[in-house]
């Protein structure tokens, strides 16, 4: 669903999904802003959340199995997540959290589904400023292709904000990467940020100058 203006990648917005998303400034896609004039809340190193977490900056991930779990550790900003995977629901009135509370199960042999719910509506959707309320609940469908290969859907439901529920990637490919590989660190840090914001920035001011 690329935010690209054309009417057939818009998500099926509401009325006030369609207010709440006009109150973002992204700084990439069809509406985008200036660096300097963006609001959005990754670009100021806050957690990006769920399904965010899915859809921007998604790198190398590392999927461990244990027996009550099953956890996801990100590679962008080194985040981790717990999917509960020892038969309990998620929870009806969750204080909501950054990353939201998962649960998973497998319904074939091939086909792991999770679903979130409780997540926090200061975060984005996704780059785009796409808007999401407290009554979110995101799925992500694991399908393993073969020994080597999964595939990733995330469906978006959210009533407040959505007519009906849409589809934010369909089948992503993960390739599967050697025990020994190495996953650099990628950390989003303060300080790194506004040294690099001030060198861009100074940059362009100067060159406007001259």
């Amino acid at each position: 669903m690329p935010e690209d203006g054309k009417p057939e990648h818009q998500p099926p917005y509401t009325a006030l999904g369609r207010e709440m998303l006009n109150r973002t400034k992204p700084s990439s896609g069809a509406r985008s802003v200036l660096p300097a004039e963006t609001n959005d809340p990754v670009f100021a190193c806050e957690p990006q959340g769920m399904p965010r977490e899915d859809l921007y900056e998604f790198r190398t991930t590392q999927i461990v199995q244990t027996p009550v779990s099953v956890l996801m550790l990100y590679q962008f900003n080194r985040v981790w997540r717990v999917v509960w995977t020892d038969g309990r629901e998620v929870p009806q009135d969750p204080d909501p959290r950054w990353y939201g509370y998962s649960v998973g199960k497998w319904v074939d042999d091939s086909t792991f589904v999770v679903q979130t719910t409780g997540t926090d509506e200061r975060t984005w959707v996704d780059r785009a400023g796409r808007p999401h309320s407290g009554d979110l609940r995101v799925e992500e469908r694991f399908h393993r292709v073969d020994h080597d290969h999964l595939e990733l859907t995330v469906t978006i439901d959210d009533p407040k904000m959505y007519t009906k529920p849409w589809v934010a990637v369909d089948k992503l490919p993960f390739y599967l990467q050697p025990p020994t590989f190495d996953i650099r660190e990628m950390i989003c840090s303060p300080s790194e940020n506004a040294a690099y914001n001030k060198l861009v920035g100074d940059t362009a001011s100067d060159k406007d100058s001259k």
